[in-house]
């Protein structure tokens, strides 16, 4: 890993040089934008379907529109179009009181009916969000007036409001953006009571979102921002330096535009700042334990891999210390993970050992081992639009070279990635929990998802005893019950070694330096915006 991270931003910046000159010799000019108005900010995806009750489209911009009834804080549970609430002793009614005076952004009143009309078409859909387990309790939602609805549940369920905190899909849009009374099947605009509307869309080109003036919370100060789509890396970071854009963040994916190195940079320059969030996620590589007859499918391969990953270089080298190295599935911070696990720290002789015990050789000569003529062969997945994935694949590739582990590095687009999860169409592939808002109960119940985890998940010894416990888990009342469920269900994955951890991640912000109000949200799927100004 020496020298890393000069060959990195080397290339980075000679690609810059190289852009620059072409841009030049076209003639091409480019006026810096009016720091004081607006914030343009690149994304290496558009931001797709907005449609809040479906997954295609870019959480950041989705929290921008919709709002939900309760809002996640630092201090627990707040009000946000809920201005209050009470839930009955056997756990299992809410009744909500409405924030009066909230309208959507084409004009329509959001009261009782239009949450109503919201809750039952997401629940009209409920085989789609069956990640959610909250989807699978709600029985019936009752009007009860007009400012005040009634949410039924077949049973107590924990993290309820949590879940209706989500960036999606319990959020609300106008009626009028129903098509024939559904949301399910896509819907004719994008109206929610947020602080920004989406006043105009150029599919992979840009989005732009202008500040709702008669938002309830008060008009935001930043009166336009705008999502242009470029590609990660120097692509990005010429815009930067030549003004067509001035912020970034990190994605809803976990990928930050440009590295740790090049940000340093602009930030030297004096033009840029860079603010991160505490520590919000983990970022990990998965395997399919579910790919029976494959060596992935074997608990001793995966350790091996985990005893392969020389976590501290990755934090230092590759994030400058920026992400801290990770030894389980979530850090202590995380409610109920607060678990003794033994961690795997870097140590290839025991990863050698357990591939020599489960009777993988390498046999003179040779650089990959094999067992009953199978090779200890597979592949990585990676997202291309992440600065760092590739870096990291390409240093654990080099490790587990010496175990005598063939590694195969592939890249690929975020959405091809994530179908991959789902169908189950991977080996190995890097991903990340779903962050402190949503944690622990939001990616353990993803543990059994046909859409998330469950291939990752049900090749292990013990997956039905795993499945029977998040299933007792999310449904219990009892707090002493609660923490002994957890720390079970995290002592299962860990001894598997099905969810590998590399680092403890954050949300990275790159922003003009006189912009101020700058905050993170309990979630890494949004930011603020409607809180900062410029001075």
């Amino acid at each position: 890993m020496t020298g890393l991270k000069n060959i990195v931003l080397a290339a980075l910046l000679g690609g810059a040089a190289l852009l620059a000159g072409c841009a030049g010799g076209n003639g091409a000019k480019t006026e810096a934008m009016e720091r004081s108005k607006e914030l343009v900010y690149a994304t290496s995806k558009d931001i797709n379907d907005m449609n809040p009750h479906l997954y295609a489209g870019s959480m950041p911009a989705q929290g921008m529109v919709y709002e939900s009834l309760v809002e996640n804080t630092e201090d627990g549970i707040e009000p946000l179009l809920a201005e209050s609430w009470e839930t009955s002793k056997d756990g299992k009614t809410y009744t909500f009181h409405l924030r009066k005076n909230v309208t959507f952004h084409d004009g329509e009143p959001f009261n009782a009916e239009a949450v109503k009309k919201n809750i039952e078409a997401v629940q009209r859909n409920a085989g789609k969000h069956s990640w959610i387990k909250l989807s699978a309790k709600i029985v019936s939602c009752t009007v009860l007036d007009e400012y005040t609805v009634e949410l039924a549940l077949s049973e107590p369920y924990y993290p309820a409001l949590l879940e209706l905190s989500m960036t999606r899909p319990y959020v609300f849009i106008s009626p009028k953006s129903f098509i024939n009374g559904e949301t399910k099947d896509g819907v004719s605009g994008y109206s929610g009571t947020g602080p920004y509307k989406l006043t105009d869309h150029k599919t992979d080109r840009y989005a732009v979102f202008e500040a709702n003036d008669s938002y309830w919370g008060g008009a935001p100060k930043v009166k336009k921002v705008t999502a242009k789509v470029l590609p990660a890396g120097e692509m990005t970071f010429l815009a930067l330096q030549k003004g067509e854009v001035n912020f970034i963040f990190t994605d809803d994916r976990g990928a930050d535009s440009i590295d740790v190195e090049a940000m340093n940079k602009l930030v030297q320059s004096g033009k840029f700042q860079m603010i991160r969030s505490k520590a919000m996620n983990t970022k990990m590589i998965i395997a399919n334990s579910g790919k029976s007859g494959h060596p992935v499918h074997e608990t001793a391969v995966r350790e091996a891999i985990g005893y392969s990953i020389d976590r501290e270089t990755i934090s230092k080298q590759i994030f400058n210390g920026l992400e801290t190295p990770a030894g389980t599935l979530f850090s202590s911070n995380v409610p109920y993970a607060d678990v003794d696990l033994k961690k795997r720290g870097y140590d290839l002789e025991t990863a050698k050992t357990l591939l020599d015990e489960a009777g993988w050789r390498l046999e003179n000569g040779s650089e990959v081992r094999t067992k009953a003529g199978k090779r200890l062969a597979m592949k990585l997945y990676y997202d291309v639009n992440s600065s760092s994935q590739k870096t990291q694949a390409e240093f654990i590739q080099s490790a587990l070279k010496k175990i005598g582990l063939g590694l195969e590095l592939i890249g690929e687009e975020s959405s091809s990635i994530a179908k991959r999860r789902s169908s189950g169409d991977y080996d190995l592939m890097f991903n990340q929990t779903w962050g402190l808002a949503y944690d622990p109960q939001s990616t353990i119940a993803a543990f059994t998802s046909e859409a998330s985890y469950k291939h990752t998940t049900s090749g292990i010894t013990k997956a039905a005893e795993l499945y029977k416990k998040i299933d007792e888990v999310m449904a219990s009342t009892d707090e002493k019950t609660r923490k002994s469920l957890y720390a079970d269900i995290l002592k299962t994955v860990h001894e598997e070694s099905v969810f590998i951890p590399i680092t403890n991640g954050s949300v990275t912000v790159l922003a003009p330096d006189n912009l101020k109000g700058i905050s993170f949200k309990q979630t890494q799927f949004e930011l603020p915006f409607e809180r900062m100004y410029f001075e």
